[in-house]
This record gives structure tokens, sequence and C-alpha cells, in this order.
């Protein structure tokens, strides 16, 4: 069976989404890099050195415009399938939600199943973000 790394990545997560593996994925140490995780506490460390990085809020576009990581761009989980062509193959992509995390798996497996191998998933998501008291954006974009 060939697998690639992001196919692996979703079937651990789908079968933890069904209720069958929590130990799998507590226990599997390589799931992060798998999907190519960046933590928050990264991404804040990039961000604060001026690294050049691309963010995509995977929220419902109404909750990115009332409140966002700095510089993020609205790519709704909703419509992420019409409009994945949006993510540029190049520079530095995270991909950050407040979702379940199959399904940020399936849209990372997705852009990696097309070629991209520049981007990234942020699993702490938008309220991990939050929590550690990093700078929001608010209103309007």
């Amino acid at each position: 069976m060939n697998c690639s790394r992001g196919n692996v990545a979703l079937i651990i997560l789908l079968f933890a989404a069904i209720g069958g593996g929590a130990e799998i994925v507590s226990a599997s140490h390589g799931v992060e890099e798998l999907l190519n995780n960046v933590a928050a506490e990264r991404l804040k460390s990039l961000m604060d050195a001026g690294e050049k990085l691309i963010l995509f809020d995977l929220r419902p576009a109404k909750e990115f415009q009332e409140q966002r990581l700095p510089g993020a761009r609205s790519l709704a989980l909703a419509e992420f399938d019409k409009r994945d062509h949006e993510v540029p193959r190049s520079g530095r992509v995270i991909l950050y939600c407040d979702c379940l995390l199959y399904q940020l798996a399936e849209k990372f497996q997705r852009l990696e199943s097309q070629g991209y191998r520049n981007v990234g998933v942020m699993l702490d998501g938008y309220r991990g973000w939050v929590k550690l008291g990093y700078p929001i954006e608010t209103g309007r974009k």
C-alpha cells in the first residue's frame, strides 16, 4: 500500500474522529509531523522575527471578520475546495481554524496531493492562539 504522509495523517485522524483511535492519536507522536504542525508559540516567534508568513483562517467568514490572527486571509472550510487555488505555492503557508482535526487534516492532505510542499497547520487553532494571549485583529477586513 502506497500512502503519502498526508494520507497516513488523514487515516489516523479519521479513525480518531469516529471514536476508535483516541489512544492512537495521543500515543502517535508523529501525527504533528505528518501534518507539518506549527505550534502557536512557534508561529508567534516566527511572526515576531519578521518571517513572511501567509496565514489562512478556515473558520466561517463571519468569525474571520470579527477577529483573526494578524495578517490572516479568510478561506472558510465551506469554500475551501472551490477556492484552494488561492493558496500560493511559494512562501510559508499556515492553515488554522477552530474545527475538528480531521477537517484540518483533510484540507492539508488536499493541498499536499496537489503538490503543495509549503503548507503547515496550527493545530492549536484560533482558540489556542487567543488562550495564550497573543494579538488578534478585529473588525472588517
